[in-house]
C-alpha cells in the first residue's frame, strides 16, 4: 500500500468489500464458476457495467473501452452509454436519471464543476479510502486533485484536466512582422487589426460566447483577467486556486475591476477584432472557424490542439502557437480557467467494484498518454509530464501544464448551477450589448446572493 495522499482523509477504513465476480452460491453461484446443476461447463458470464459520458470525436474514448474489454474479456464488460455532447444538457440529463432510475449507470465521466454538487446531493459514491490506496502523494497534479474533493473526502478520480489557452497563427503573425503573441487584450486588439489588414484573414478572435458553461467560462476569464472575482470561499486548497479565503461563501463580482473585465468583451466585438457572431459560438465553432484558417487568434481548451492534423483542417501544427490568456494590462495577471473532467461511480450502483476497475483502467497512466497522443486530452498523472517522449508526441501538454498550474477554478459551491446559468446569462447579453459590463455585475450580485441565501 503506497502512502495516503493525507492521512486524514484516510482516517476512514474502506468497508466495501471486493465481491465475487463470478456470482454468489447456490444454483446461480454453480452456473457462473462454470458447472450447472445437470454437471454440463457452461460459459461464465461477465458482469456488464453501463459507462455514461459524452460523444469523443478523437475515437481515443472507443479504443479505451474496447482495450478495457478485451482486458477483462470474462469478468467485467463496460458498455458505453452516449450522454448530450452539450455540457449543460449532460448535467441536466443525468441528474434527472439519478433521480428517477438511480442504478441504471454505474460509472461516468463528470464536469470537475459537478463534484460539490453531486456529493452533497448524495449522488456519487466517496472513493476517499480507494484512492489513498492505489494512490500516493503527487502521482496526480494538485489542481485536478483538488476538484475531486469536496468537505475533505474525495468523490472521484482526475481523468483529464483542461485550461483555457490562446492559439494564434504563428505564420500570420511573423508575416505581419509580430515576433510574439499578445500579453494583454490591447495588444491582442492592435495585433490582430494589423494581421488582418495585411493577409484578408476574416476573423481577428474568435471564443465561446453562447448562453451556457462554455461561455461561463470565457466570461471568468475575462473577468479574472482585470483582477475581477465572482465568489470568495473558505477551502482548505484555496491558495491553489489564487483565491481569496478571508471570508467564506461570500459574491464579490459587483465590482469595478469585475465590470472592466467584462466590458473588454463587448469591446472586442464593438471594435471589429471578434465578429458578432461569438455571441452563438461553442468550442466546436470557434476550432471550425481558426482551422478553417477564419481567425487570427482563438480562445479554446487543448482538445482543439489534438484537430490540427483530422481531416478538414486547413492548418498544420507548425502554422500554430499557443499562449496564455491575455491580461487586462501589461505586468497583471493571467488566468485561464481549469477545467476538465473526473470518473465518478454512481452511489446507487450495486457495482462499486467493477466500476472501481474501469477507473483504474481509464486513469492509467498508459492510457492517459494515448489519450493524450489521439485527442490532446490533457493528463492528470504528474508524472506523464517528465516523459519527453510524451512531449514531443504532444507539444500541448508543455504549455499546458504551466497554464494548469495557474488556472483558477470556477466557484465552489453545492449551488454552483444555478450560478452558472445566470452567468451565462449576463455574458451573453453583455456580448450582444443588451447590457454593459456595470449593469451586468451589479445584476449578478443580487442574484447570485438570492442563490445563497435561498439555498444556503
Amino acid at each position: 500500500m503506497k502512502t495516503p495522499i493525507d492521512k486524514n482523509l484516510a482516517a476512514q477504513p474502506d468497508t466495501t468489500r471486493r465481491r465475487l465476480l463470478l456470482g454468489g452460491l447456490g444454483l446461480g453461484g454453480m452456473a457462473a464458476l462454470g458447472v450447472s446443476p445437470l454437471g454440463a461447463a457452461v460459459a461464465a458470464q461477465p458482469e456488464e457495467i453501463t459507462f455514461a459520458f459524452g460523444p469523443d470525436d478523437s475515437g481515443s474514448l472507443q479504443a479505451l473501452i474496447e482495450a478495457f474489454n478485451q482486458e477483462y474479456e470474462g469478468r467485467i464488460r463496460v458498455r458505453y452509454q452516449l450522454m448530450p455532447r452539450s455540457t449543460d444538457d449532460f448535467y441536466r440529463q443525468i441528474s434527472s436519471d439519478f433521480d428517477v432510475d438511480s442504478s441504471r449507470i454505474d460509472v461516468f465521466g463528470g464536469d470537475m464543476v459537478w463534484t460539490a454538487a453531486f456529493a452533497s446531493r448524495g449522488y456519487v459514491t466517496d472513493v476517499t479510502a480507494r484512492l489513498n490506496d492505489a494512490y500516493g502523494p503527487g502521482d496526480f497534479l494538485d489542481t485536478p486533485l483538488n476538484s475531486v474533493g469536496y468537505r475533505n473526502r474525495f468523490w472521484g478520480v482526475p481523468w483529464y484536466t483542461d485550461a483555457g489557452m490562446l492559439y494564434y497563427r504563428r505564420d500570420l503573425l511573423e508575416s505581419a512582422g509580430h515576433d510574439n503573441p499578445p500579453a494583454s487584450w490591447d495588444e491582442l486588439a492592435r495585433i490582430a487589426g494589423d494581421v488582418r489588414d495585411k493577409t484578408g484573414t476574416k476573423y481577428g478572435f474568435v471564443f465561446q460566447g453562447a448562453q451556457y458553461e462554455g461561455g461561463v467560462a470565457n466570461m471568468l476569464e475575462f473577468l479574472w483577467s482585470a483582477g475581477g472575482r465572482v465568489l470568495t470561499g473558505n477551502l482548505s486548497t484555496a491558495a491553489a486556486f489564487g483565491m481569496d479565503v478571508s471570508s467564506p461563501n461570500v459574491i464579490t463580482i459587483n465590482s469595478a475591476d469585475s465590470a472592466r473585465g467584462v466590458s473588454i468583451a463587448r469591446e472586442l466585438i464593438e471594435n471589429g477584432v471578434a465578429p458578432q457572431e461569438v455571441a452563438s459560438f461553442r468550442e466546436e465553432d470557434a476550432t471550425r472557424a481558426f482551422l478553417n484558417g477564419d481567425a487570427v487568434f482563438m480562445r479554446n481548451w487543448p482538445f482543439a490542439y489534438g484537430l490540427i492534423d483530422e481531416k478538414g483542417s486547413k492548418l498544420s501544427a507548425d502554422q500554430i502557437g499557443i499562449a496564455p490568456i491575455p491580461r487586462e494590462r501589461p505586468g497583471g495577471n493571467s488566468y485561464g480557467c481549469l477545467g476538465g473532467w473526473n470518473l465518478m461511480i454512481n452511489a446507487q450502483s450495486s457495482k462499486q467494484d467493477a466500476a472501481w476497475e474501469f477507473i483504474r483502467f481509464a486513469a492509467s497512466p498508459e492510457r492517459q498518454a494515448q489519450r493524450a497522443r489521439d485527442g490532446g486530452f490533457l493528463p492528470t498523472l504528474s508524472a506523464l509530464y517528465d516523459d519527453e517522449k510524451l512531449l514531443e508526441q504532444v507539444p500541448v501538454m508543455a504549455l499546458g501544464r504551466r497554464a494548469i498550474d495557474d488556472a483558477r477554478l470556477r466557484p465552489v459551491t453545492p449551488f454552483y448551477s444555478a450560478m452558472s446559468q445566470r452567468l451565462a446569462i449576463a455574458f451573453n447579453r453583455v456580448l450582444r450589448g443588451e447590457l454593459t459590463g456595470q449593469q451586468a455585475v451589479s445584476q449578478l450580485q443580487r442574484e447570485l446572493q438570492l442563490i445563497l441565501d435561498r439555498r444556503g
